[in-house]
């Protein structure tokens, strides 16, 4: 378990990190990179659930969690079997509730303009961080290795983001649609 008694530690002060391992980083090392990636969609998923109620608010609670799990896994580059890390479990939790969710909206004839309600804006933003997470630990995986669930979690979790910003928005019915050349 994690316990935290001291915030403020100034062994960053010279531009380093340390990871769960012991071993120290720039803080701009592509693993800081996905990690911080990976921090503000949990943050923006926070503020997602200041909207949000009942199971779709347990859908979220459940993710910020897991994306803790994703931070854990991270945050170890060894490929210690004692690690937290995130597991194809997590991944089809994920892709189930999205196909269950994504099988009562009504089929899409146009792109989804992020917007509609307060709710869905927000987890278009979300959405939105959630692919640059996964594109900074796509950048990670060129030169470490890094769990392959986990790359499958955050790919994942931008579409089931997508699919809930629908939900969010009177099951698609309050959709904002692109209308292509609309304003030429």
């Amino acid at each position: 378990m994690v316990r935290l008694s001291t915030i403020t530690t100034k062994t960053g002060d010279s531009g380093t990190t340390a990871l769960g391992d012991g071993s120290r980083v720039s803080k701009s090392h592509p693993r800081i990179e996905a990690l911080g990636a990976v921090d503000e969609t949990n943050a923006a998923l926070g503020v997602a659930r200041t909207f949000s109620s009942g199971a779709m608010d347990a859908d979220l609670a459940a993710i910020q969690n897991d994306l803790f799990d994703v931070g854990a896994d991270l945050c170890i580059p060894s490929a210690d079997a004692k690690t937290l890390r995130i597991s194809e479990t997590q991944v089809l939790r994920l892709e189930q509730t999205q196909s269950a969710l994504n099988a009562e909206l009504k089929p899409l004839d146009s792109f989804v303009l992020p917007g509609g309600s307060a709710l869905a804006a927000q987890l278009h933003v979300a959405r939105t961080l959630a692919r640059r997470a996964e594109r900074r630990v796509v950048a990670l995986a060129a030169g470490e290795a890094v769990n392959p669930a986990l790359l499958r979690y955050l790919n994942r979790l931008s579409d089931f983001l997508f699919v809930l910003a629908r939900c969010a928005n009177a099951q698609g019915h309050g959709d904002v649609l692109w209308v292509p050349g609309q304003n030429r």
